[in-house]
């Protein structure tokens, strides 16, 4: 694959819960066409694609006359596929990611390691149960769907906050530019696996 041609993904997923589909290009300049249903939610994807200069297009059909979480679980794993799907087999992936966030009072860190094996490990205390009509609690599970899909380990700390939207908005800041650094083409290993194992 060459270093300068655009890795663009496109996958739907289809279940009786939940229809999805995610176009993505992790060399965008941070568009995105979001429709979710679940306002705070599309607010959320917009922070990694700008932020991560990611576009990002998610059409998601889902049972919100139940509640949120298939919606938000389901479109985690679809953008886990298709982030997996645009970088490949990895050859001259940076591989790793990392990035402090603060909006105001609230300050979170997210590291990713595009690692084949996937590992959540989130440490965030929130200080509301909602959002509008987003359950905080669904914060782990788009993420868990997410790390498990894409193949990656994230790690995610909520180190300060007292407001639930600034807690929130920090931490999809930090995985945007996390994850925007960790795909980032690395011209000094370009074709070569980040990896002593010689595949990811």
């Amino acid at each position: 694959m060459s270093e300068l041609a655009p890795r663009i993904a496109e996958v739907t997923r289809n279940t009786r819960e939940t229809r999805i589909t995610v176009r993505i290009n992790l060399d965008g300049t941070g568009q995105s066409k979001l429709q979710t249903g679940i306002g705070f939610f599309d607010h959320m994807l917009d922070q990694i694609a700008r932020h991560g200069l990611i576009d990002l297009d998610i059409h998601c059909e889902g049972d919100l006359h139940i509640d949120g979480h298939h919606t938000v679980e389901d479109v985690g794993i679809t953008l886990g596929l298709a982030v997996a799907k645009a970088v490949g087999d990895k050859a001259g992936l940076t591989r790793y990611g990392h990035s402090y966030v603060p909006l105001d009072e609230a300050l979170s860190r997210v590291v990713i390691d595009l690692s084949g094996r996937p590992g959540l490990h989130m440490d965030v205390k929130f200080t509301a149960g909602s959002i509008g009509a987003f359950d905080t609690q669904l914060t782990f599970e788009f993420f868990q769907g997410f790390v498990n899909h894409a193949l990656a380990t994230v790690h995610i700390d909520n180190l300060k906050g007292h407001n639930a939207h600034h807690q929130a908005e920090t931490m999809f800041k930090a995985f945007g530019r996390a994850l925007r650094m960790a795909a980032a083409q690395d011209p000094r290993s370009a074709g070569v696996i980040p990896s002593t194992k010689g595949s990811l």
